[in-house]
């Protein structure tokens, strides 16, 4: 099997193609034959050493796979050879909270991940591909959709009318457009670029807030909603955009916390917390049960991931590449098979 590996140090010049010998499947286990995988900012965080610097190597990166199941081991139900599938995230996470154990079973660290164009998984961990969506579509869900829809329906309780505030036109930022969208909330979306707005616009997002020429875009959050405030935030700069998202949002609102892209340490006055009764949450990507749902909803809608760049096999740095820069707008794909 051929692999991506993070050897001997972290950074891009530490990742390197390899072989592995082709892994056999036992008890309850499946073979996946990959053939696309997605990138997340944890992915590279990981390959860069800045997500866990005492992460061992080798590690195969990346947490989104989409790929054909191509053999099974003894007892295994819940899929069989020729089914189309995608990875769990955390693959022992069935359902209910997370637990330390279950944060143990991650893939792309501490786990393998895949990028490779063969996985052994637990069956439990991989979850059936909708017939409507191309593998390079399905390799996007796992981590940057279900995160999203963990966010604003399975902890996040959207409603219709509800206005949502996204940060950026990244891969959660959109798929949570999406799925506002689809539960008929109000979006505002803000980028650095225009054109990037216009796009976010052209998909459905209500109203579009350039955060340069508009650096106070908290404050024009709030004008929009006549001085109200949003109702929910989907935070993922981090310490550098959080306490401008806890002004953006309404008495009573939630700041659902994703990412760090904007750095990860930083001090926030606690009282705007206290004396507005918000609610701030953490959510780290999603459950079993969460991912379902949010295919059967994809389904129903018709919905199609926004994939940004489709790269080959062989060109995987440069992918890692371009999503460091920014450019993109929603996911960038490896494709692998």
């Amino acid at each position: 099997m051929n692999v991506y590996e993070i050897r001997g140090a972290f950074g891009l010049d530490h990742l390197v193609r390899a072989e592995r010998p082709d892994p056999t499947p036992g008890p309850f286990q499946v073979r996946v034959r990959v053939k696309a995988t997605s990138l997340n900012s944890r992915d590279l965080m990981m390959v860069e050493g800045r997500y866990n610097p005492r992460q061992k190597l080798p590690l195969v990166p990346n947490s989104d796979g989409a790929g054909v199941v191509d053999a099974v081991g003894p007892g295994v139900t819940r899929v069989k050879p020729g089914d189309r599938v995608m990875t769990l995230f955390a693959q022992a996470w069935q359902s209910g909270g997370p637990t330390k154990a279950i944060t143990a079973t991650t893939l792309g660290g501490p786990l393998d991940g895949a990028l490779s164009d063969t996985m052994l998984l637990h069956e439990d961990g991989v979850v059936l591909t909708p017939a409507y969506l191309s593998d390079v579509e399905a390799a996007t869900l796992p981590c940057a959709a279900v995160t999203a829809w963990s966010a604003l329906v399975t902890q996040g309780n959207l409603q219709a009318g509800d206005t949502v505030l996204l940060q950026g036109t990244g891969g959660v930022s959109i798929f949570a457009l999406q799925i506002a969208l689809m539960h008929g909330a109000h979006v505002i979306l803000t980028s650095s670029r225009d054109d990037k707005l216009e796009r976010a616009l052209k998909m459905g997002a209500h109203e579009g807030i350039n955060y340069t020429t508009t650096p106070d875009w908290e404050k024009a959050a709030r004008t929009l909603t006549g001085g109200v405030g949003v109702d929910h935030v989907v935070e993922v700069g981090g310490a550098g955009t959080f306490e401008r998202s806890l002004k953006a949002v309404r008495v009573g609102g939630t700041v659902s916390l994703i990412g760090v892209l904007a750095g990860g340490a930083g001090s926030v006055s606690l009282i705007p917390i206290l004396m507005q009764n918000l609610r701030v949450q953490g959510v780290l990507v999603g459950h079993r049960q969460s991912f379902e749902a949010l295919t059967r909803a994809f389904a129903l809608h018709d919905v199609h991931p926004v994939v940004d760049r489709v790269f080959p096999f062989a060109e995987a740095r440069a992918a890692f590449e371009h999503l460091k820069s920014g450019a993109h707008f929603g996911k960038v794909v490896i494709q692998v098979g």
